[in-house]
């Protein structure tokens, strides 16, 4: 929760930004190791007691830093499997590829050893992985995969492929896979039914049989 003191001077939104995506740049580049309120005042153009009038300690900053401008890998139901999978895959290549994408890379590894951050991080995994595992199941049982398909593979086989996908990327290319992560994610999803679901399934929902190696070089 953040510190700004009741009663004062309106906090100012903007600053607010700067100071957030100042937090998530200087743990990306250099992890917690070199997670300091000093540097983030620094490069978020601001003085530190500024800093320390809105968060109480880096922990608190680097939390809310990670709530407010983290994309979020949520719940969706667009009423089919398809739509639900490439709704999941877009919100996955955008976050490894938007302006929090370093600092997302870190948080995966080194979260579980941050104070006041691992219990906020394994909490937002774990809901993260319900929701995704629950559009799966909700395809089963609407018929569009069949019962013994393993949830975990699936998933495993789309996410995995689209967080590669995206870490793979060049850096000057990642902005355009930004972009265009809707209909790349439309690619992957499409050769994966095609792979997995029944083919009177991959009929209805109109999805075109592809050809292409499970292998599609980076944009």
């Amino acid at each position: 929760m953040s510190a700004g003191a009741a009663g004062g001077r309106p906090r100012d939104p903007e600053v607010d930004r700067r100071i957030t995506q100042a937090a998530l740049d200087v743990f990306g580049d250099a992890g917690w190791a070199g997670f300091a309120m000093e540097t983030v005042a620094r490069r978020a153009g601001i003085s530190k007691p500024t800093l320390y009038l809105r968060w109480s300690s880096k922990e608190v900053l680097l939390t809310e830093a990670l709530t407010a401008n983290l994309a979020k890998v949520s719940a969706v139901d667009t009423g089919t499997l398809q739509g639900d999978l490439v709704e999941l895959t877009t919100q996955m290549l955008r976050l490894y590829t938007g302006p929090a994408s370093r600092a997302a890379l870190r948080l995966s590894l080194e979260a579980p050893s941050i104070p006041g951050v691992a219990e906020h991080y394994e909490q937002l995994r774990r809901s993260q992985i319900a929701a995704a595992r629950e559009i799966v199941r909700r395809g089963i049982t609407r018929g569009e995969l069949a019962g013994g398909t393993s949830v975990t593979l699936l998933l495993d086989t789309l996410l995995g492929g689209a967080m590669m996908h995206a870490m793979s990327t060049a850096p000057e290319k990642r902005e355009t896979l930004h972009a265009a992560a809707r209909e790349h994610a439309r690619r992957l999803v499409g050769f994966l039914l095609n792979a997995v679901a029944d083919p009177a399934v991959v009929a209805a929902a109109g999805l075109r049989p592809v050809t292409a190696p499970v292998f599609m070089p980076p944009v």
